[in-house]
């Protein structure tokens, strides 16, 4: 995945629409509040976990489309703040195997100051 990219496409989306006005950070982050409350209304009235969800070819790709959405909302907003993706994901992970070792956790969901 080039990260990059998305985000120069972003940028000239953004700039071809004349919505650079509109995309600071407490728009962009209200905008990705919105999308991913959109991902998860399909999976409101699961009994499963969202497993029948997945399975339906219809819904998967609204699915597909949602995280979409999500993940562009981030790279745009990151963009925005000047975040490298990858390096605050990759410090992020190694701060949770801290907080989560899985000598101690592996198999439970509690979290790490329960």
């Amino acid at each position: 995945m080039d990260i990059d990219r998305i985000r120069k496409r972003l940028q000239e989306f953004a700039k071809e629409r004349d919505w650079e006005q509109f995309h600071n950070p407490k728009n962009l982050a209200i905008a990705l509040s919105v999308e991913v409350s959109e991902l998860l209304e399909i999976f409101q009235w699961s009994n499963d976990g969202g497993l029948t969800e997945i399975k339906d070819e219809t819904t998967r790709e609204e699915i597909k489309k949602e995280i979409a959405d999500v993940f562009n909302y981030v790279v745009r907003l990151a963009d925005i703040l000047d975040i490298d993706l990858e390096e605050v994901a990759l410090s992020k992970i190694e701060d949770n195997e801290k907080k989560y070792p899985s000598n101690i956790f592996k198999g439970s969901a509690r979290k790490y100051n329960k």
